[in-house]
Protein backbone atom coordinates (compact mmCIF):
# COMPACT_ATOMS: atom_id res chain seq x y z
CA UNK A 1 0.00 0.00 0.00
CA UNK A 2 2.90 2.39 0.71
CA UNK A 3 4.17 2.17 -2.86
CA UNK A 4 0.66 2.78 -4.22
CA UNK A 5 0.32 5.86 -1.99
CA UNK A 6 3.71 7.22 -3.10
CA UNK A 7 2.77 6.71 -6.74
CA UNK A 8 -0.59 8.41 -6.15
CA UNK A 9 1.06 11.43 -4.49
CA UNK A 10 3.60 11.75 -7.31
CA UNK A 11 0.89 11.56 -10.00
CA UNK A 12 -1.26 14.20 -8.25
CA UNK A 13 1.76 16.48 -7.72
CA UNK A 14 2.81 16.14 -11.38
CA UNK A 15 -0.70 16.81 -12.69
CA UNK A 16 -0.92 19.94 -10.56
CA UNK A 17 2.33 21.22 -12.09
CA UNK A 18 0.59 21.45 -15.46
CA UNK A 19 -0.47 25.01 -16.37
CA UNK A 20 -3.44 23.64 -18.36
CA UNK A 21 -5.22 20.51 -19.61
CA UNK A 22 -4.56 18.33 -16.59
CA UNK A 23 -7.37 16.08 -15.36
CA UNK A 24 -9.04 17.21 -12.14
CA UNK A 25 -7.44 15.80 -9.00
CA UNK A 26 -10.77 14.52 -7.72
CA UNK A 27 -10.87 12.11 -10.67
CA UNK A 28 -7.45 10.72 -9.72
CA UNK A 29 -8.65 10.27 -6.13
CA UNK A 30 -11.75 8.40 -7.31
CA UNK A 31 -9.72 6.17 -9.65
CA UNK A 32 -7.16 5.43 -6.91
CA UNK A 33 -9.93 4.68 -4.42
CA UNK A 34 -11.59 2.25 -6.80
CA UNK A 35 -8.38 0.49 -7.82
CA UNK A 36 -6.17 0.43 -4.71
CA UNK A 37 -6.47 -0.54 -1.05
CA UNK A 38 -5.78 3.03 0.13
CA UNK A 39 -8.64 4.33 2.30
CA UNK A 40 -10.46 7.38 0.94
CA UNK A 41 -9.62 9.63 3.93
CA UNK A 42 -5.91 9.03 3.27
CA UNK A 43 -6.38 9.70 -0.44
CA UNK A 44 -8.25 12.93 0.29
CA UNK A 45 -5.65 14.35 2.70
CA UNK A 46 -2.63 13.21 0.68
CA UNK A 47 -4.30 14.27 -2.57
CA UNK A 48 -5.09 17.75 -1.24
CA UNK A 49 -1.53 18.13 0.09
CA UNK A 50 0.04 16.94 -3.17
CA UNK A 51 -2.26 19.16 -5.24
CA UNK A 52 -1.49 22.22 -3.10
CA UNK A 53 2.25 21.48 -3.29
CA UNK A 54 2.07 21.10 -7.06
CA UNK A 55 0.17 24.38 -7.47
CA UNK A 56 2.64 26.15 -5.17
CA UNK A 57 5.52 24.83 -7.29
CA UNK A 58 3.71 25.93 -10.48
CA UNK A 59 3.24 29.44 -9.05
CA UNK A 60 6.92 29.53 -8.06
CA UNK A 61 7.95 28.70 -11.64
CA UNK A 62 5.73 31.51 -12.93
CA UNK A 63 7.18 33.87 -10.31
CA UNK A 64 10.65 33.08 -11.67
CA UNK A 65 9.39 33.61 -15.23
CA UNK A 66 7.75 36.89 -14.19
CA UNK A 67 11.09 38.17 -12.91
CA UNK A 68 12.64 37.56 -16.35
CA UNK A 69 10.21 39.61 -18.46
CA UNK A 70 10.81 43.21 -19.53
CA UNK A 71 10.89 46.02 -16.98
CA UNK A 72 7.68 47.54 -18.40
CA UNK A 73 5.77 44.25 -17.99
CA UNK A 74 7.20 43.77 -14.48
CA UNK A 75 5.93 47.28 -13.66
CA UNK A 76 2.45 46.33 -14.86
CA UNK A 77 2.48 43.24 -12.66
CA UNK A 78 3.76 45.26 -9.68
CA UNK A 79 0.84 47.69 -10.09
CA UNK A 80 -1.61 44.77 -10.17
CA UNK A 81 -0.03 43.29 -7.04
CA UNK A 82 -0.15 46.64 -5.23
CA UNK A 83 -3.81 47.18 -6.11
CA UNK A 84 -4.67 43.66 -4.96
CA UNK A 85 -2.75 43.79 -1.68
CA UNK A 86 -3.79 47.25 -0.49
CA UNK A 87 -7.23 46.24 0.81
CA UNK A 88 -8.02 43.44 3.22
CA UNK A 89 -11.26 42.80 1.34
CA UNK A 90 -9.25 41.93 -1.79
CA UNK A 91 -7.26 39.39 0.20
CA UNK A 92 -10.40 37.77 1.58
CA UNK A 93 -11.94 37.60 -1.90
CA UNK A 94 -8.71 36.11 -3.23
CA UNK A 95 -8.59 33.48 -0.50
CA UNK A 96 -12.21 32.58 -1.23
CA UNK A 97 -11.47 32.35 -4.94
CA UNK A 98 -8.57 29.96 -4.36
CA UNK A 99 -10.53 27.88 -1.86
CA UNK A 100 -13.88 27.61 -3.63
CA UNK A 101 -13.52 28.61 -7.27
CA UNK A 102 -14.99 26.25 -9.86
CA UNK A 103 -12.45 27.64 -12.37
CA UNK A 104 -9.30 25.64 -13.10
CA UNK A 105 -6.85 26.60 -10.39
CA UNK A 106 -3.67 26.26 -12.46
CA UNK A 107 -4.10 29.64 -14.10
CA UNK A 108 -5.01 31.29 -10.79
CA UNK A 109 -1.76 30.07 -9.26
CA UNK A 110 0.25 31.00 -12.35
CA UNK A 111 -1.18 34.53 -12.25
CA UNK A 112 -0.51 34.86 -8.52
CA UNK A 113 3.05 33.66 -9.00
CA UNK A 114 3.67 35.95 -11.95
CA UNK A 115 2.30 38.97 -10.07
CA UNK A 116 4.48 38.16 -7.06
CA UNK A 117 1.71 38.00 -4.45
CA UNK A 118 2.26 35.99 -1.29
CA UNK A 119 1.59 32.36 -2.18
CA UNK A 120 1.36 30.61 1.17
CA UNK A 121 -2.07 32.00 2.21
CA UNK A 122 -3.54 31.08 -1.17
CA UNK A 123 -1.98 27.62 -1.06
CA UNK A 124 -3.41 27.01 2.42
CA UNK A 125 -6.86 28.23 1.29
CA UNK A 126 -6.62 25.96 -1.76
CA UNK A 127 -5.65 23.01 0.48
CA UNK A 128 -8.58 23.64 2.86
CA UNK A 129 -11.06 24.03 0.01
CA UNK A 130 -9.82 20.87 -1.68
CA UNK A 131 -10.16 18.86 1.53
CA UNK A 132 -13.87 19.63 1.42
CA UNK A 133 -14.44 19.12 -2.32
CA UNK A 134 -12.32 15.96 -2.53
CA UNK A 135 -14.19 14.51 0.44
CA UNK A 136 -17.48 15.07 -1.37
CA UNK A 137 -16.18 13.39 -4.54
CA UNK A 138 -14.70 10.50 -2.55
CA UNK A 139 -18.01 10.05 -0.73
CA UNK A 140 -19.84 9.70 -4.03
CA UNK A 141 -17.21 7.50 -5.70
CA UNK A 142 -19.51 4.47 -5.62
CA UNK A 143 -21.77 6.31 -8.09
CA UNK A 144 -19.04 6.36 -10.74
CA UNK A 145 -17.38 2.99 -10.25
CA UNK A 146 -16.58 2.57 -13.93
CA UNK A 147 -14.56 5.82 -14.10
CA UNK A 148 -10.95 5.35 -15.22
CA UNK A 149 -7.81 7.45 -15.59
CA UNK A 150 -8.35 7.39 -19.34
CA UNK A 151 -11.83 8.83 -18.85
CA UNK A 152 -10.38 11.66 -16.77
CA UNK A 153 -7.83 12.63 -19.42
CA UNK A 154 -10.29 12.15 -22.28
CA UNK A 155 -12.82 14.44 -20.63
CA UNK A 156 -10.28 17.27 -20.30
CA UNK A 157 -8.86 16.85 -23.79
CA UNK A 158 -12.08 16.32 -25.76
CA UNK A 159 -14.77 18.37 -24.01
CA UNK A 160 -15.34 21.51 -26.11
CA UNK A 161 -16.30 23.54 -23.04
CA UNK A 162 -13.21 22.41 -21.09
CA UNK A 163 -10.96 23.26 -24.04
CA UNK A 164 -12.53 26.72 -24.50
CA UNK A 165 -12.20 27.51 -20.78
CA UNK A 166 -8.57 26.34 -20.64
CA UNK A 167 -7.57 28.27 -23.78
CA UNK A 168 -9.37 31.42 -22.57
CA UNK A 169 -7.63 31.25 -19.20
CA UNK A 170 -4.24 30.70 -20.85
CA UNK A 171 -4.90 33.72 -23.09
CA UNK A 172 -5.79 35.76 -20.01
CA UNK A 173 -2.57 34.66 -18.37
CA UNK A 174 -0.57 35.79 -21.42
CA UNK A 175 -2.38 39.16 -21.45
CA UNK A 176 -2.07 39.78 -17.68
CA UNK A 177 1.42 41.36 -17.70
CA UNK A 178 0.64 43.41 -20.82
CA UNK A 179 -2.19 45.34 -19.15
CA UNK A 180 -1.20 48.75 -17.79
CA UNK A 181 -2.79 48.14 -14.40
CA UNK A 182 -1.71 51.51 -12.98
CA UNK A 183 -3.55 53.38 -15.74
CA UNK A 184 -6.51 51.00 -15.74
CA UNK A 185 -6.99 51.43 -11.99
CA UNK A 186 -6.46 55.21 -12.18
CA UNK A 187 -3.12 55.21 -10.42
CA UNK A 188 -0.11 57.36 -11.16
CA UNK A 189 3.21 55.62 -11.21
CA UNK A 190 6.17 57.44 -9.72
CA UNK A 191 7.77 57.75 -13.13
CA UNK A 192 4.69 59.60 -14.40
CA UNK A 193 5.07 62.17 -11.66
CA UNK A 194 8.63 62.89 -12.76
CA UNK A 195 7.89 63.04 -16.47
CA UNK A 196 7.28 66.80 -16.47
CA UNK A 197 10.67 67.61 -14.91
Amino acid sequence: MASELILFVLVVFAINLLPAFGPPTWSIIVVAGLNTQIPYPVLVVCGAAAAASGRFALATVFRFWGSRISERLRGNLAAAKEAFEEKRRNWLLGLGLFALSPLPSAQLFAAAGMAGVRLLPFTLAFFAGRLVSYSIYAGSAHLIESYSMGDAFREVLTSPLAIVVQVALLAGLAILPRIDWARLLGRQQESDGNSGE
